[in-house]
């Protein structure tokens, strides 16, 4: 293709409609269908999201009550730092102290609800390849990569978590003092005896996490190296997305505790006519 000048509209304009067709690896492919790796049995009419978020970076999805996310660590060194919100009632959100307690396990995987500060499920984990997962360490913050890489804001090469998950809310009209303490999937922590955490790392290439959202929800998710990763590089690869349609769930969970937050859940839900 020859160059084409962008100093003035028409030049613009060849530039912008010469694009059409390319695929950008990182960004959304639309129609989703068009998208490869979805599970054979999704329907086409279900297909709702693709995109692939790429290392250092992050996205921002609104999703209907019901729908299955799948995330996927493409290369094996994806890490995906993720908040939700409940998307109609935006104040109530990810409660990660209370998806640890309530459960009695801080240790993510199948079956497993995150749970909001109102003692309802956001979503449930409906399967899971990885099992190396965090729930104590959070995600990085802009001192933290100052110090560790030079550098931690969202424009620069190694960008911060937080930083990316600021962006990512206000573009579905939150602030920064709406982040909650976010989970981790693909990178996991062991909490030994003593109470120090040890870095148990990546399950590998292709390892894949499944949400349910049992509400409406805002899911946040930035694609960053875990703080507690040992590797003095910035070592980020792709984090995949698929989301289709699918129905909440509606059986007892497992446990007392977990059963009485789906029973909130339900509850709340029918009566706002979700």
């Amino acid at each position: 293709m020859s160059e084409i000048s962008t100093h003035n509209p028409e030049g613009a304009r060849a530039h912008a409609r010469a694009q059409g067709g390319v695929r950008i690896e990182t960004m959304p492919i639309l129609p989703p269908s068009a998208a490869e790796e979805w599970p054979e049995a999704v329907a086409d009419h279900d297909k709702l999201w693709a995109e692939t978020v790429a290392g250092g970076n992050y996205t921002a999805l609104t999703l209907a009550r019901g729908t299955v996310i799948e995330l996927t660590d493409v290369a094996g060194d994806a890490c995906a730092h993720v908040a939700l919100f409940n998307a109609v009632q935006t104040d109530e959100r990810l409660n990660v102290a209370d998806t640890i307690k309530v459960q009695w396990q801080a240790y993510l995987t199948t079956g497993q609800q995150l749970l909001s500060d109102r003692g309802r499920v956001l979503a449930t984990i409906v399967a899971d390849t990885s099992a190396h997962h965090d729930t104590l360490a959070g995600t990085s913050n802009l001192q933290r990569n100052i110090e560790r890489y030079g550098n931690g804001s969202p424009q620069g090469g190694t960008p911060a978590g937080r930083e990316l998950l600021i962006l990512a809310a206000a573009k579905v009209g939150l602030t920064p003092r709406d982040l909650p303490p976010t989970v981790s999937f693909f990178q996991g922590l062991f909490a030994e005896p003593d109470g120090s955490l040890t870095f148990t790392g990546s399950a590998g290439a292709g390892a894949s996490v499944r949400l349910r959202a049992e509400l409406p929800i805002i899911l946040l998710v930035a694609n960053v190296p875990h703080p507690l990763d040992p590797r003095a590089e910035y070592v980020s690869t792709p984090l995949r997305i698929r989301a289709w349609r699918d129905e909440p769930s509606m059986d007892a969970a497992a446990g007392p505790e977990a059963e009485r937050a789906l029973a909130n859940t339900v509850a709340y839900a029918r009566l706002r006519g979700l």
